[in-house]
């Protein structure tokens, strides 16, 4: 005769415990959904728990529930320039960009509604979270900069490189993740460093910031290789004027 099978151990979680996994939960239906398709069922489902036990964490609801984890992943995209202030500018900016990108690409589809907001959960205070995150960014990239009062300028600057990263983010999701990630990643380093070069040409903070930056880089690193190849179509260009 058999004897029966233990009982699997039952651990109670503490509330700090339960309320991270029903954010898991939701971010791991985000990721692949828009938070409109998601409902409570849904998240209970995911979890393993009841739906009442859902509303107990959450008693606003669907709307509460998606802005804790939109909280919850704003903390780890405001982090994600946080980098050690060594070495080239280029590869500090690379170190940032591999790990936002791979928040992007864990989320998938759902990276524009946890980013962005939109639908009946978008409201002023998603906004405020989602504009939080770019200004926590532009704060870790003016310290790379060196830079703690920026002229307008420089400050204007990298706030549009940082929405242009975003905007790159999700037309990479929409054409399918193509071009390969290290190949986004090194565009949108180029990209920062021409822009940056192009504010120098009219902000001496800028121009400062770029020599400053120049003086770390290497001649087989990314600026070099970004300048032998801007500066042969420059030159032809030159010709036509």
């Amino acid at each position: 005769m058999t004897s029966p099978a233990p009982a699997r151990a039952y651990r109670r979680l503490s509330v700090e415990e339960r309320r991270g996994q029903l954010l898991d939960a939701a971010l791991s239906l985000f990721a692949v959904r828009a938070p409109d398709d998601v409902s409570l069922d849904d998240v209970a489902e995911t979890a393993g728990v009841s739906r009442p036990l859902v509303y107990r964490y959450f008693p606003g609801g669907k709307q509460q529930l998606y802005e804790a984890a939109l909280r919850s992943a704003a903390e780890e995209l405001e982090h994600c320039f946080a980098e050690p202030p060594d070495g080239p500018l280029t590869r500090r900016l690379s170190n940032a960009l591999d790990r936002y990108l791979a928040f992007v690409d864990q989320h998938d589809a759902g990276f524009s509604a946890l980013l962005q907001g939109g639908g009946v959960v978008g409201t002023s205070r998603t906004s405020a979270i989602v504009d939080g995150v770019r200004r926590a960014a532009a704060g870790h990239i003016l310290s790379h900069l060196g830079v703690a009062e920026p002229s307008p300028r420089l400050r204007m600057t990298v706030r549009m490189w940082i929405t242009a990263v975003e905007a790159a983010s999700l037309i990479w999701l929409d054409e399918g993740k193509e071009p390969a990630l290290d190949e986004l990643r090194d565009w949108l380093v180029d990209q920062f460093v021409a822009c940056l070069v192009a504010t120098a040409a009219r902000d001496p903070q800028a121009a400062g910031v770029v020599r400053a930056a120049v003086a770390l880089e290497s001649a087989d690193g990314p600026m070099g290789s970004l300048a032998r190849r801007v500066l042969p179509v420059v030159s032809d260009a030159a010709h036509l004027l």
